[in-house]
């Protein structure tokens, strides 16, 4: 398998619902597609969903673009191998940059099963023919907006509800939505928003009450301690996201106590490998693991529905359909739920056709390495 040819494709998509965290509030989302092609002319799709700000991490849709031209993509056309394991280990020596090299991680392996003729499902090893998903709701303006979102979303027939908090946007909200859900799988996010205090430490007290699935991410990325001596105090699991960037920080997750539950996310990971062994490590220590999203378009949306095929993925996946999100999608047919379970594609790759060509129209910037006079060359578009 080798990649002669490389395109990337910045392109930006409103949000059907505007959404907000703990840190900002979005209306739309640009990520960045990449295609790779080999010497056959066989092409592979892969996604780099870094948020255009540096508030979920340090990356950003510029960043990635940059070390994407600059050093993923002449490293891949360099590299030759039999597995994407062997491509990925041509960008092995640039650290950090996780969102980036996933998109790559996930290109090859859509090529790879495509030049197999088999499902990206049955080439990661997933065993089932659909997954659960859930869906993630943002801070709204009011209480009474928030639990019409939350019955739109009951009413379309997602059984998992995450909702996002911050300070002042906590316990009444929670309690709102419980009181009128009590039998909802309900979990809640917090970003890292939280400071390990006496405040905090009484949030999540009464938190604990609420009959919550997990508490996600209640604090910094790097404090483990913190989550470690907060899951000791609580009955409710603790679930980590962005503490865990590759294996060595879920093996320290692991021998702290510091949650119960990982969320798994693609391009956090730094592209389907890692998070292929991340799943097995996390299997093997008896922690359930779900995988999380990034408000992905259908190509990067239907690598993580191939992902939560594999067997540990035991809880609701943020794997939701595209039309929660987006009007129209980048790929046919667009990933759908149905009473909140979603098909596994068993077609080639990905199972979607990318439309490659409303791609090509709508991109804000574009780059082709074989019009590239250097690795670093942007062409732009529109």
């Amino acid at each position: 398998m080798r990649v002669v040819r490389v395109r990337l494709f910045a392109l930006r998509q409103p949000l059907r619902h505007s959404f907000e965290t703990s840190s900002h509030r979005k209306s739309g989302i640009e990520h960045v597609l990449v295609e790779v092609t080999d010497a056959d002319g066989q092409t592979g799709w892969g996604e780099i969903a870094s948020p255009s700000d540096p508030f979920y991490g340090a990356e950003t849709t510029v960043t990635a673009w940059e070390i994407a031209t600059r050093y993923l993509v002449p490293a891949l056309l360099r590299a030759d191998g039999d597995e994407p394991a062997a491509l990925e280990a041509s960008w092995a020596r640039v650290r950090g940059h996780e969102f980036a090299k996933a998109g790559f991680s996930g290109a090859v392996w859509d090529l790879s099963s495509r030049m197999r003729g088999i499902a990206l499902a049955a080439a990661l090893g997933g065993t089932r023919d659909e997954v659960v998903a859930g869906v993630s709701l943002g801070i709204e303006p009011s209480l009474d907006e928030l639990l019409a979102q939350v019955e739109l979303q009951r009413a379309a027939g997602y059984p998992r509800v995450k909702l996002k908090i911050a300070p002042g946007w906590d316990v009444e909200p929670v309690r709102a939505v419980r009181g009128a859900f009590p039998d909802l799988d309900l979990h809640v996010d917090a970003n890292g928003a939280y400071a390990d205090d006496d405040r905090a430490a009484e949030v999540f007290r009464r938190l604990d009450r609420e009959a919550l699935t997990m508490i996600e991410q209640p604090f910094a990325p790097r404090d483990l301690v913190a989550h470690a001596d907060l899951q000791a105090r609580l009955d409710t699991d603790v679930c980590l996201d962005e503490s865990v960037v590759d294996l060595g920080d879920l093996r320290t997750m692991i021998r702290l106590g510091a949650g119960r539950v990982l969320n798994i996310k693609v391009s956090r990971m730094g592209g389907l490998t890692v998070a292929r062994a991340a799943h097995d490590v996390a299997r093997d220590a008896g922690i359930p693991v779900w995988c999380g999203g990034m408000h992905e378009f259908g190509v990067g949306r239907a690598a993580n529905v191939a992902l939560s095929s594999l067997p540990g993925f035991l809880l609701p996946s943020d794997v939701s359909g595209s039309d929660k999100y987006y009007e129209s999608d980048i790929i046919a047919p667009p990933v759908t739920a149905v009473a909140g379970r979603v098909t596994v594609p068993t077609g080639p790759g990905i199972g979607h056709e990318v439309l490659a060509e409303r791609i090509a129209r709508d991109a804000s910037r574009v780059f082709d390495s074989s019009a590239a006079e250097a690795p670093e060359a942007v062409l732009t578009a529109g």
